[in-house]
């Protein structure tokens, strides 16, 4: 497995691919017996992983019980990020839950209990609640980057606007920068492309993309009729056919692995590995296996390398409408040949 930097911030080394948590447990009724949650999580570093990405309400806390366990005897090795916001318990109410300072606190205190650390390698911030100020969050891990009970942040499946402007007000009045954003991002859902990832190249932010998979949608199982899973499981975070797009994607990635002779799973995230190849900034995909057979299945993706055609054919069938301005944008650049130069701007524009 190949590392990057974690974006143009920080000299934080990570691994190609971060393995999610999710299913560390059992304690929503879905996911994998600690024995072998410690089976994936063994053959991840063996193939070099090092990135490991979970949340306080990953398993309302076992997950991060299980990875405190399993870093144990090397936690220095490890980048280990977890996410606040949700709670940690079925019962948490609106003391334990949120974006506020206050609940920021006594999260971070209990993760790091559960992870039996004395640090939090990066810290995100799991989704906007609409109601805690930009002020108080980044404040907040101002203030925990300085008390050294976290190392680094940043914000998750929040509007691109409001990481832009957390990003600019931490810069003006010298907090801790934001580091990274956690977006949705894949064959089958490429919105983040709108405006997220423009922003994360140009503001130097690294990016974990979670759901790489559709939920399960890219490997074919549902087309096939195979139960159990995400979907029949919790009826949530997964993606299916219901438009002629998503059907069309699905195609091209059936269509390709058999050209390839490889898998929809190993198509689907090389497809990623080549965007986060030519992005300027990290992408790292984050895995998210409910038992050591679907992580060996997805490894198997570091050694394919899709052709320029194949990867044209999968960006052709993935194409979404952009939508204003952007459409706008496309159009009036696509009839622009010379004279009109001062109008395109750099892929990365220069801080």
């Amino acid at each position: 497995m190949q590392y990057r930097t974690f974006g143009r911030r920080t000299g934080l080394r990570v691994s190609e691919l971060a393995l999610g948590t999710g299913n560390f447990g059992t304690r929503w009724g879905h996911g994998a017996e600690p024995a072998e949650a410690k089976r994936m999580f063994d053959r991840y570093a063996e193939a070099g992983g090092n990135f490991i990405d979970s949340a306080d309400i990953y398993q309302f806390g076992e997950a991060e019980t299980l990875v405190g366990e399993f870093i144990a005897a090397d936690r220095d090795h490890f980048v280990v990020a977890t996410k606040y916001s949700m709670g940690a318990t079925p019962e948490a109410g609106i003391s334990r839950t949120g974006n506020g300072r206050r609940n920021m606190l006594l999260a971070v205190e209990d993760s790091l209990r559960r992870l039996k650390t004395d640090r939090i390698d990066l810290l995100w911030v799991h989704a906007a609640d609409g109601l805690t100020p930009t002020e108080e969050i980044v404040r907040g891990l101002d203030d925990l980057v300085r008390a050294g009970k976290i190392v680094h942040a940043g914000l998750s499946n929040f509007p691109a606007w409001r990481v832009a402007r957390a990003d600019a007000m931490a810069e003006l009045r010298g907090w801790a920068p934001l580091v990274g954003i956690q977006v949705e991002y894949s064959l089958a859902e490429r919105g983040a492309e709108r405006e997220l990832l423009p922003m994360a190249e140009a503001l130097g932010l690294g990016a974990t993309l979670w759901s790489p998979l559709g939920g399960g949608l890219l490997t074919g199982k549902y087309r096939k009729g195979e139960e159990g899973g995400r979907l029949a499981a919790l009826g949530k975070l997964v993606r299916t056919e219901q438009s002629e797009r998503v059907t069309a994607v699905v195609d091209a990635v059936l269509a390709v692995a058999e050209e390839a002779r490889s898998t929809p799973t190993h198509v689907a995230i090389a497809w990623l590995r080549a965007r986060a190849a030519a992005s300027a900034t990290a992408l790292v995909p984050i895995l998210g296996p409910r038992s050591a057979a679907q992580l060996e299945a997805t490894l198997g993706a570091l050694t394919l390398q899709l052709q320029a055609d194949q990867l044209a054919r999968l960006e052709a069938a993935s194409a979404f409408e952009a939508g204003a301005p952007y459409d706008q944008i496309a159009s009036s650049l696509a009839g622009t040949r010379g004279g009109h130069a001062d109008i395109v701007a750099p892929r990365v524009p220069v801080a």
